[in-house]
């Protein structure tokens, strides 16, 4: 009897010790999980765009996915059917009025991310238009409106919503053409790197005060990305955005304050400017 009751007792202690692991190892999972919180996403119906609204939708996130167009983008509309966590609103960062009346219409909504994604390389005209000697000065304006002046508004006007989260991230999409730390290859797309240049330089001048919130903010050059849709159009060298996003939004999670102004490679590397 005695021995039938010690390995009762054995037996009741391992299970003991075996329920007391399971339950140490799901809460160690459960703490390395990602954070999941809401992310609003400009210029989303394409591209690095699209491809972030889709991933962060995949993992659980409220998306809040803008578009300029004057219908929903089949893009957007399917993905918004596909994930009940997905809303698509209407947002042209050359419009402040619509900027600051979303703004408002989300007022009390915390946003954990702001991802300023919208941005333009170029309008359609000649390279010659963007090169030096042959510049078309008139174009100027609209890089530099959408490209800076865009994502610069729309940090403003949803600075009290992302101060209200939880994970009070601010990211920017730039380029290695906003660089200046070293020269381009050729003189063209000038307006286009001047953008970006002033896109970089708008973000870390508001450091300062997004860090006395406690909010993140950085620039991200994500690399050489294809955001066509004719396959026929793809150079040889170009990233695919579905590798090219997951590398961003690993180090979007990774990111703490410690990491505000920097200027970033997908992977985390902080890039020279």
């Amino acid at each position: 009897m005695a021995s039938r009751k010690l390995k009762i007792t054995v037996i009741v202690g391992l299970l003991v010790v075996v329920l007391a692991a399971v339950a140490v190892a799901l809460l160690h999972a459960r703490q390395s999980e990602p954070p999941v919180g809401t992310v609003l996403i400009t210029g989303a119906n394409r591209g690095i765009g699209l491809e972030f609204a889709t991933q962060y939708a995949a993992k659980g996130w409220t998306v809040i996915a803008t578009h300029r167009r004057d219908t929903v983008p089949e893009s957007l509309k399917a993905l918004s059917e596909q994930y009940d966590t997905v809303s698509v609103e209407t947002l042209d960062v050359l419009n402040h009025d619509q900027i600051d009346a979303l703004a408002a219409r989300l007022q009390g909504t915390p946003i954990d991310l702001l991802l300023n994604n919208a941005g333009i390389m170029s309008t359609g005209d000649p390279a010659s238009a963007q090169t030096f000697g042959t510049l078309d000065h008139g174009n100027a304006e609209i890089y530099m409106r959408v490209n800076a002046f865009g994502p610069i508004k729309v940090a403003e006007a949803f600075f009290p919503h992302v101060e209200a989260s939880k994970l009070k991230k601010i990211v920017n999409i730039s380029s290695s053409s906003g660089r200046v730390s070293r020269p381009p290859p050729h003189s063209g797309n000038m307006w286009y790197r001047a953008s970006k240049t002033a896109l970089n330089g708008l973000m870390v001048t508001m450091v300062p005060t997004a860090s006395k919130s406690g909010i993140t903010v950085v620039m991200f050059e994500p690399g050489w990305t294809w955001t066509g849709k004719n396959e026929k159009n793809r150079q040889p060298g170009q990233l695919d955005p579905s590798e090219v996003v997951a590398a961003m939004i690993e180090t979007i999670d990774g990111l703490t304050l410690e990491d505000t102004g920097r200027f970033l490679a997908r992977d985390g590397d902080t890039q020279p400017w």
